[in-house]
């Protein structure tokens, strides 16, 4: 991580520096923050769904326009949230979080409104997440990724290593045909930059153009991978890869000098914008290098992703026209409360967090548990 002079406790908000802590035209920057709990306490599986809603709370209550934009976008969001680093341990049906221990945070901007509004908001820092009941003292922060622009992406030196190395540290998926495609097939990863870059830069490139060229130009040299299924986001699971893969490009990419320079800027893109879908709730979070580290074992949130995937089909299976979408919406959604609810959480966190009404999420478990006892 780099060292940054704007690294600050909030115990000592008169360190705090006055107005931009970056330059003003910045369009991408990421930060990490150093949290600690305030006691030996516990998480449930999803509390990413909680950092999401945390995150944007503070948008709305600072910034209620953007607090609409982001809410409202319906193509790319402008900003991207890690889960928790450190010694996150399995506890039952739950996630210890040790007293004496610091874990990171990471949250990166992608777009000037949003950089612009992540400036003013460290200079205010609340004293704590909540999430539920462990907060989490936020007890510095720090640059991770240097402010930067998309043209300064674009027009950065180029690199020494012909090669783009990336590491996949939590798991990472795209959405193919309705499904979740869990490989990094170049066409796929490059599609997912692109669409960040196309939205937010305003120097767009021929989507089509682009990746047919990627399709014909870009291999991967090496990778170490791992499959991974996961319960993520508000609702179903996702079955991603962790690790790392390097690509390169072949011979006759460089017919394209455009398209080289763009495949260079994605690449270094890459970390603040993630890859994939579901970013914005700790999935796809991506480094601009080769990770040699372990690779993160099965987690409580694989747990409850195999059972809502079993309870899925379980309930598609009781319903009598199975072929249609809504038939397997429902199923997922009474599957994905009920396992929440077997892992101890409450009715009333559950709607919360699917931002459903507790009636009707209280009604879905009584539908499921008499569905499987109509099955037993």
């Amino acid at each position: 991580m780099a060292t940054s002079p704007n690294r600050t406790r909030t115990r000592d908000r008169k360190s705090l520096p006055s107005g931009l802590i970056w330059p003003a035209d910045t369009e991408l920057v990421g930060l990490v923050f150093e949290l600690t709990p305030g006691a030996a306490s516990y998480l449930y599986a999803q509390y990413a769904i909680g950092l999401h809603a945390w995150f944007l709370g503070q948008v709305h209550q600072t910034d209620p326009d953007l607090s609409k934009l982001l809410h409202d976008e319906q193509s790319e969001k402008a900003f991207t949230i890690s889960g928790l680093e450190g010694d996150l341990l399995p506890g039952g049906k739950e996630f210890q979080l040790l007293g004496d221990r610091i874990y990171r945070w990471y949250v990166t901007g992608l777009s000037k409104p949003v950089v612009q509004w992540l400036s003013q908001w460290l200079q205010n820092l609340p004293e704590e997440i909540d999430l539920r009941n462990a907060p989490l003292l936020i007890r510095s922060w720090d640059i991770a990724l240097a402010p930067t622009t998309y043209q300064q992406l674009l027009t950065a030196e180029p690199p020494f290593s012909p090669t783009i190395k990336l590491s996949f540290v939590t798991p990472t998926s795209f959405r193919s045909k309705g499904h979740h495609f869990p490989l990094p097939v170049p066409e796929n990863v490059f599609h997912s930059y692109l669409r960040r870059w196309n939205n937010f830069s305003g120097v767009n490139f021929d989507q089509a153009e682009f990746l047919n060229w990627i399709d014909e130009n870009a291999i991967i040299s090496r990778h170490k991978l791992e499959s991974q299924k996961v319960a993520a986001g508000k609702k179903g699971m996702v079955t991603g890869f962790t690790g790392a893969v390097e690509f390169g490009l072949g011979r006759s990419a460089h017919n394209r000098p455009d398209f080289v320079q763009l495949f260079y800027a994605l690449g270094r893109l890459a970390p603040y914008c993630g890859t994939g879908h579901k970013t914005t709730f700790g999935l796809g979070q991506t480094r601009s290098q080769w990770l040699t580290e372990a690779l993160p074992e099965v987690s409580i949130q694989s747990v409850l992703a195999a059972r809502i995937d079993e309870l899925t089909q379980k309930f598609m299976a009781h319903r009598k026209r199975t072929g249609g979408s809504r038939a397997a919406e429902i199923a997922e959604t009474w599957a994905t409360i009920l396992a929440r609810r077997e892992l101890g959480e409450s009715l009333f966190d559950i709607a919360a967090d699917l931002e459903m009404p507790y009636e009707t999420v209280k009604t879905y478990v009584k539908l499921a548990r008499r569905a499987l006892k109509v099955e037993d």
